[in-house]
């Protein structure tokens, strides 16, 4: 049998340093992933039940619980020098859906590459 606790507010141990549930809901990642695209593989991941290796320097990770729009945002960085994006800057496409984005591991050049160690998370409302 399913249990459920409904609670406001939570506090540590000594009834100090207390927060609202709804920051706690709002505002933690809903995904996490540490991938080696030159492997490929997962090193750590939450919320993602998958990643394709699409070609150099792109990728799509698959959530394990979607997100209720497509209006969710994500931050991530590969290696020192690189960035990742939710959207494809050379054709000016959005690869973003509710179930996945494509990712792009790209050089501030524009070049695309695979990295070793890229780090991504994804903040937004859960269907």
């Amino acid at each position: 049998m399913a249990s459920e606790l409904r609670v406001n507010t939570l506090k540590d141990a000594s009834g100090n340093n207390s927060i609202a549930t709804s920051f706690v809901a709002g505002g933690s990642a809903k995904g996490l992933l540490n991938y080696n695209q030159t492997g490929p593989t997962t090193d750590n991941s939450l919320n993602i039940s998958s990643v394709s290796d699409d070609t150099t320097g792109t990728f799509t990770p698959a959530y394990t619980n979607v997100f209720s729009n497509v209006n969710y945002f994500c931050s991530g960085m590969c290696n020192t020098t690189m960035f990742v994006c939710l959207e494809d800057s050379v054709t000016e496409t959005s690869e973003t859906t509710t179930s996945d984005a494509k990712m792009l591991a790209m050089q501030h050049n524009g070049t695309l590459i695979d990295c070793e160690q890229t780090m991504v998370k994804w903040h937004g409302d859960l269907a």
